[in-house]
């Protein structure tokens, strides 16, 4: 009896480590210099730096924003080419989002106050949306796209912006039935270099072949709860309807010529801890490509 006893008192102190370990590691950031060939890359562009960021989930209880506010900046002091947020500002706004939305814009606005340019894409809790079926809240997500465009944040939805001999491609919300990439793509010349950002790494699966050469999703927050040296295992591999493809390049996904890297996020859902899954900061040096 008492080696069960000392076992389950062993058992619940491991536990109990874990959960403590599980509120740390949101405070802990990783940031993944990560190399980006893109075909047909300019002179101007080779070995400059895009960097990501993804999955805020402003007003979820405990939320993250120290981690944020400490993210945005380094971002600022690193001065990269671009800031590209993958979506999801906000999480479970309810009936007035004001207050997400403004503690959102007051995180977000050192970076184009800083001259840095900066893009983004809205998520399905942009829209208010915690389940896949559920009524988007186009009004949430159109007061968030205002607030953020006051302060120089671009956002974009299904549209591309040359950025000087390199197109910017944003999609839309996947949830909220609203990524076209079909539509964003007619605005980019014929084998004109571009980056692709989008909130829900299933979007990916619609660009046709060799027109994302390197494309950039969050959504999944890496799993948030995984356990070491098996990535694809984690939390949200058993409690979400979607295939999770949890973080970095996605290996034989979507169609030929076309890679995808999922950013871990930020943020949280559900519970705020993350394990095995720090928030990420995914630095992109571009480089020239051979077509």
């Amino acid at each position: 009896m008492k080696r069960i006893k000392y076992f389950l008192l062993g058992l619940l102190g491991l536990i109990g480590a874990i959960l403590i370990y599980g509120l740390i590691e949101p405070y802990i950031i990783d940031i993944e210099a990560e190399v980006a060939p893109i075909p047909g890359l300019s002179a101007a562009w080779e070995g400059r730096q895009i960097a990501a960021i993804a999955d805020w989930q402003v007003g979820m209880w405990l939320d993250n924003t120290p981690t944020i506010r400490r993210i945005v900046a380094q971002l600022v002091e690193k001065r990269p080419a671009a800031v590209l947020i993958a979506g999801d500002f906000i999480y479970n706004a309810g009936d007035d989002p004001s207050q997400e939305i403004n503690t959102a814009i007051e995180l977000v606005r050192p970076l184009p106050a800083a001259g840095i340019p900066t893009y983004a894409v809205l998520g399905n809790h942009d829209y208010g949306m915690k389940k896949k079926n559920g009524n988007p809240d186009v009004a949430q997500a159109a007061k968030l796209t205002e607030s953020l465009e006051a302060v120089g944040v671009q956002v974009l939805e299904n549209e591309a912006v040359a950025l000087t001999n390199l197109y910017l491609v944003g999609i839309g919300s996947h949830w909220a039935n609203n990524d076209k990439p079909a539509v964003a793509l007619a605005q980019v010349p014929d084998k004109a270099p571009r980056f692709v950002m989008m909130h829900h790494p299933e979007t990916f699966k619609a660009f046709p072949a060799n027109t994302a050469p390197v494309a950039v999703a969050g959504h999944t927050h890496g799993g948030q709860i995984r356990l070491p040296f098996t990535p694809e295992w984690s939390w949200l591999t058993f409690v979400k309807e979607d295939e999770v493809h949890v973080d970095g390049w996605i290996d034989d996904y979507g169609s030929s010529g076309n890679r995808l890297y999922v950013n871990r996020g930020i943020g949280f859902s559900i519970v705020p801890i993350r394990i095995n899954c720090p928030p990420e900061v995914t630095l992109f040096t571009l480089r020239r490509e051979s077509v």
